[in-house]
């Protein structure tokens, strides 16, 4: 003690050797002034999306004087620092003070510590228990009053002090604690904030929560005696509950606050409040599903281009999920959900109406024999119910007809970047025979949703809007739009006509997809795994539809309107369009297909030559079938011939370029 009262003599005799003083406090080395903050992603609106840690897995998050509660600086200065306005760094009286409290009492009655040199010491993390150190701190803080503001001096504390465990500065420590931004703080919040860094360890609410209480009602008491709350306030906020556990930093978007931050990107499009809430749904959906099962649920305003949420797993860990993979950016299969792409590039090339009929009817193409999901043919429908039935053979139908390079030529010119397994585009690939993103689904259902104008959805707010590329006429995406809106929703979902949208099953159900829009918002969803294995029984109608129109739901409280047809919209029924599209492919009703040569129910006796058959009708080529299998295909007819078969019963099938067939059954000897 009587070391520390020399210092403090040595203290206030430097008031009087001003000369001396100056030139020691001008050659004073100070350490360094800046320190890593956490890097944060924040939303739209500028609210905390996730934030990450600095070296040493500290929390120490940047903070400005205006986001701080001016109740907590005025209870910090009042209860550490009462002359820290007016000081020079050092505070002389109260150093005498203790010093002489220490001298007579042989033990430390109060401190004389200030701001300042509580700065000093966090910034250099050095000793306080010698005089050595002291007289170190004093020399610090006296050279930063000289070289910052009081403002900049408080701003180093504020971010700097410890909190318990890996939280420094006052930010970290509120939103750990408390579970909110310091900005507006109650008596008791505020106390409890200025009370732990004095010892952070020993006072952390979380496991010495009498010690924690003790220390805030000791400041809430002194501001009462100091006039800075009433005494009534301070009696309330003594009796305020503290905080039981620290609170996880937040966490919203994790998937692609990864990506921002891997890019450089501090503001998102999202709407964190919109993110919250999609990702509760998202946990509570898949509660109780296959644990290996993931999602992907983006929300975008297809007006503006704007990525509003984006929720790229289920729950971001590991695990049988793989909740670390984003499967937001996952190439996978799209199932049914390109037909509408289709079905709209086919009414731009005048190939159909949605009024036209089109034959939903065996099929074959160079031996690739398209089959609809449920196996079954419903003959000649019109085209807006093959597409509501998402039926394949009407749209491998199309896709031929305008060729499977222009379906990718769209898609490519939507700014999909679609990988093709075999590096060829083949008839498949309206059917889901291509890899595709779900962010790449939901730029082209933007697309459908905005006339057929697409744009890269944009999710930095810095970025620039990218010119619109046209990929379907305005009328050619108001007519795909108006059929899939009269698709009945899922139970308790509204009626129909308020959302425009698509399932999609992948081969094997290995990917669940829907997609939809209204006047305003698109969303898609995907569920599967994320490794692509099959998930049995998994369809989009059951498992992801649902799903999107709950997301809707959260996304506005009620539907935006859909847009009225564009007026260059032919709206007639099948009966008054043109000739060429009332009936896809043409009068095809006029010649039918018959095999009349053998008679079904012959016997025939084969000489090695093979099987002689006659047609009538039927428009070449041909594919033949025995049993179900193609045995010959591009016949030109009407006398074709089949290769020799083994003896017993069979049929013989003819498929013609319309899809009309003929067929007999004989027996062979």
């Amino acid at each position: 003690m009587a070391r520390l009262f020399v210092l403090v003599a040595l203290l206030w005799g430097g008031a009087f050797a001003r000369d001396r003083a100056d030139d020691w406090i001008t050659r004073t080395d100070l350490p360094v002034l800046v320190h890593a903050t956490s890097p944060e992603i924040r939303d739209r609106d500028g609210a905390l999306l996730r934030a990450y840690t600095v070296e040493n897995g500290l929390w120490r998050m940047a903070i400005s004087a205006d986001a701080i509660d001016p109740a907590l600086i005025k209870m910090l200065i009042a209860y550490e620092d009462r002359r820290f306005l007016s000081h020079g760094g050092v505070d002389q009286w109260a150093a005498l003070r203790a010093g002489w409290q220490a001298v007579v009492s042989g033990g430390v009655v109060s401190g004389a510590s200030t701001l300042t040199m509580q700065v000093a010491r966090l910034l250099e993390d050095g000793p306080t228990g010698n005089w050595q150190g002291k007289l170190r701190q004093a020399r610090v803080a006296l050279a930063l009053e000289r070289r910052l503001s009081k403002a900049q001096i408080l701003q180093l504390y504020t971010e700097l002090a410890p909190y318990g465990g890996n939280i420094e500065g006052l930010r970290a420590a509120s939103l750990t604690w408390l579970g909110k931004e310091p900005r507006r703080l109650t008596p008791a919040e505020a106390a409890l904030l200025v009370a732990l860094p004095q010892s952070p360890e020993t006072r952390r609410p979380d496991r010495h929560p009498e010690q924690a209480r003790a220390a805030r009602n000791r400041v809430l008491a002194r501001m009462a005696r100091a006039g800075v709350l009433d005494s009534d306030t301070a009696q309330v906020a003594m009796r305020a509950a503290l905080p039981g556990a620290r609170r996880a930093m937040p966490m919203l978007a994790p998937h692609l606050a990864d990506r921002a931050l891997a890019q450089g990107v501090r503001r998102v499009t999202l709407n964190g409040g919109l993110q919250q809430r999609l990702e509760t749904l998202v946990r509570a959906y898949m509660t109780g599903r296959d644990a290996r099962l993931s999602v992907a649920l983006l929300v975008a305003d297809h007006q503006s281009g704007e990525l509003l949420a984006s929720v790229g797993s289920g729950g971001y860990a590991s695990g049988r999920g793989q909740g670390f993979v984003d499967m937001s950016h996952a190439l996978r299969s799209p199932g049914s959900t390109l037909k509408p792409l289709v079905y709209g590039l086919a009414f731009d090339r005048g190939l159909a109406h949605p009024e036209t009929l089109i034959a939903d009817t065996p099929v074959m193409f160079d031996g690739y024999a398209p089959q609809n999901f449920d196996g079954v043919f419903r003959g000649e429908l019109r085209v807006a119910r093959a597409l509501q039935l998402s039926l394949n053979i009407p749209v491998v139908r199309l896709t031929e007809a305008m060729g499977p390079a222009h379906l990718m030529a769209a898609m490519r010119a939507a700014g999909m970047d679609p990988q093709l397994p075999g590096g060829r585009a083949g008839l498949a690939v309206s059917l889901g025979g291509v890899g595709v993103t779900p962010l790449e689904m939901l730029t082209l259902y933007a697309a459908l949703a905005q006339g057929g104008e697409a744009r890269p959805l944009r999710w930095g707010m810095e970025a620039a809007a990218s010119a619109p590329q046209r990929i379907l006429s305005r009328r050619a995406a108001w007519q795909v739009g108006h059929v899939l809106a009269g698709l009945a929703p899922p139970a308790a979902s509204g009626p129909p006509g308020q959302v425009a949208w698509k399932t999609g099953t992948s081969y094997g159900h290995r990917d669940a997809w829907a997609l939809g829009w209204d006047g305003r918002y698109v969303v898609a969803v995907w569920i599967g795994r994320p490794d692509g294995t099959p998930v049995p029984g998994a369809f989009g109608g059951d498992l992801a539809a649902p799903l999107l129109f709950e997301a809707l739901g959260r996304v506005r409280p009620k539907p935006v309107p859909l847009p009225a047809p564009p007026p260059e919209t032919l709206l007639v029924s099948n009966a008054d369009l043109p000739v060429n599209l009332r009936r896809f492919g043409g009068e095809t009703r006029a010649a039918p297909l018959e095999v009349i040569f053998p008679p079904s129910g012959a016997r025939l006796l084969q000489d090695g030559a093979g099987i002689a058959l006659k047609l009538r009708g039927g428009q070449p080529p041909f594919t033949v079938l025995a049993d179900g299998e193609v045995v010959a295909t591009q016949q030109r007819g009407p006398l074709l011939t089949v290769p020799p078969r083994g003896p017993g019963f069979t049929t013989l099938s003819v498929i013609d370029a319309a899809g009309r067939s003929g067929r007999v059954s004989v027996e062979l000897r």
